[in-house]
């Protein structure tokens, strides 16, 4: 289920609202993907919980997996949670890498999602 926000520019966000239903691999957020631009939207918030258990796990393909599929169809993505205790070196890197790059955006609340989102 998606609810819609507006950004201070006026860029239509879709967030996945959390406790919805857990997101379990690529063709769920194709499905996702779909459903925002259906609506008009081209950039997604996903909140940590909604994600499936090895998604933080690099070792496991699931990140790239499907952060891949928000860059081949150019939607931006925030996803929000607290990921400032991550002790994997590499998945800190990857996360410091996504923000720069601003396609996918590692963040700790809706607000700094859309605010991230807003340009």
């Amino acid at each position: 289920m998606l609810k819609f926000h507006r950004t201070a520019k006026g860029i239509k966000v879709a967030e996945f609202i959390p406790g919805y239903k857990m997101i379990t691999g690529p063709d769920d957020l194709l499905d996702i993907m779909a459903d925002a631009g259906y609506h008009d939207s081209n950039s997604i918030v996903i909140h940590e919980e909604s994600l499936p258990g090895d998604f933080f796990d690099l070792r496991t393909g699931t990140a790239g997996e499907i952060l891949q599929k928000f860059s081949n169809y150019r939607v931006r993505l925030a996803l929000v949670g607290d990921f400032g205790n991550i002790e994997s070196k590499s998945l800190r890197d990857f996360i410091r890498e996504s923000n720069n790059r601003g396609i996918i955006n590692f963040v700790k609340s809706l607000q700094e999602a859309l605010s991230r989102l807003d340009s």
